[in-house]
């Protein structure tokens, strides 16, 4: 099973439900922290790195400058403008290269051959925790190069790290994605069998599920809803909408300030007492009849 953990916006909570989730789920489970941009599941999870590898994107390079002839068709096919041509020869910005390869396969001279851009990093080791149900987790996440700009590509590496994973040993899956309705969160919640939304009863909070219920909701996938902070604003709001749309809200985390604070000094949520390791447990129990449900149907 692999179940999403996603937002419209950043800074819901999303990172805190993940890992709640991840640490008190009852069976092998792999977190992945796919919020390459500014990872922070490791945070909470405190895991031991065994292992770390440098990921790369192909990127056009010139070999053969002499071959070229200007026809410009490398640049005509060139969706990001990586690639132009001037006084008659290519000339790459491989910062804009999204790695499509279009550019190597219309060049019919060899002027063009592969090189490499790094990206960041992918990581992976087991959570740190003295009980012996969370010696079963563990964690892989990447961390994208400082001045990178494309995310999708290392979020991909992170997915190829995941698969290599669970063939080793088959798991449970939690994916704390990017926020937001972008190409990196698209990407990240590819080939799910949960979705898990965290929102804020908030009209900012509202207009970002409804972006993000848009954006990813499907038939294939069930998805549910996960109110954080409940209390600080129109709880009502929220619960309206999702009644419209057929949404379970299977969560409610409230909003008090000692629950802040402690969260900020990186306690575990489902720590602060017994009602809410109930509501985790309760969640968790919730996602699982999502999956056998996707199943059945």
């Amino acid at each position: 099973m692999i179940v999403a953990i996603a937002s419209g916006k950043g800074g819901t909570g999303k990172t805190t439900i993940a890992a709640a989730l991840a640490r008190t789920w009852d069976a092998p489970r792999i977190a992945v922290d796919m919020d390459v941009e500014a990872p922070n599941l490791h945070l909470l999870l405190s895991p031991t790195i065994e292992g770390e590898e440098e990921a790369t994107l192909d990127v056009p390079v010139v070999v053969e400058p002499e071959n070229c002839d200007g026809c410009g068709a490398c640049s005509d096919i060139c969706a990001f403008k990586a690639i132009l041509v001037l006084r008659g020869k290519p000339a790459i910005f491989t910062e804009l290269c999204h790695g499509c390869d279009g550019c190597l396969q219309v060049c019919l001279r060899g002027v063009l051959g592969r090189g490499k851009r790094d990206l960041g990093t992918v990581s992976w080791g087991r959570a740190n925790a003295a009980d012996r149900a969370s010696s079963d987790l563990r964690m892989v996440s990447g961390r994208m190069r400082i001045c990178e700009n494309t995310c999708p590509p290392l979020i991909r590496h992170v997915r190829t790290r995941l698969d290599a994973m669970l063939r080793e040993r088959q798991a449970d899956v939690i994916i704390d994605a990017p926020p937001g309705t972008n190409c990196p969160a698209l990407t990240a919640l590819r080939d799910i069998d949960v979705l898990l939304l965290v929102t804020e009863p908030t009209p900012f909070g509202l207009h970002d599920l409804d972006l993000a219920v848009r954006a990813f909701q499907s038939d294939r996938v069930p998805a549910a809803v996960v109110i954080n902070r409940a209390g600080l604003g129109d709880d009502e709001l929220i619960r309206a909408y999702c009644r419209r749309g057929g949404l379970p809200v299977v969560a409610e985390i409230p909003y008090r300030r000692d629950l802040a604070e402690r969260c900020a000094r990186g306690e575990p949520l489902e720590a602060m007492g017994a009602d809410l390791r109930e509501r985790i447990a309760a969640l968790a129990g919730s996602v699982r009849a999502l999956a056998h449900r996707s199943v059945a149907a």
